[in-house]
């Protein structure tokens, strides 16, 4: 099976966070576009995630430390992390998370 990104139609799963999901038994890929000063509040889950930057500046805090991020940067969360973000400017981001996320299907 393969997908098109261009014909997955995109959740807004909070306010300002627009993704594209993909599914497998134990994985969900999440493709976002974030709209500028999107925030998300800090929180956390018993799912890995790795964070990757693919466009815009986005501020994330995770376990207590803020940093600014930009294209390129990757960011491993652990689980159970306490972290949140806020978007600088408008992003795009990639998240992995596992296991999937079953209350974004």
């Amino acid at each position: 099976m393969s997908l098109e990104l261009s014909n997955i139609t995109p959740k807004e799963i909070m306010p300002g966070y627009h993704g594209k999901l993909v599914h497998t038994e134990t994985m969900t890929l999440v493709f976002w576009d974030v709209e500028k000063d999107a925030i998300v509040p800090e929180h956390h889950h018993v799912h890995e995630q790795i964070m990757h930057v693919m466009e815009g500046e986005f501020e994330f805090t995770l376990d207590g430390e803020t940093k600014i991020y930009r294209p390129g940067a990757i960011v491993p969360i652990g689980s159970n992390l306490s972290h949140s973000g806020r978007a600088l400017t408008p992003c795009r981001l990639l998240d992995v998370f596992s296991p999937r996320r079953e209350e974004y299907m």
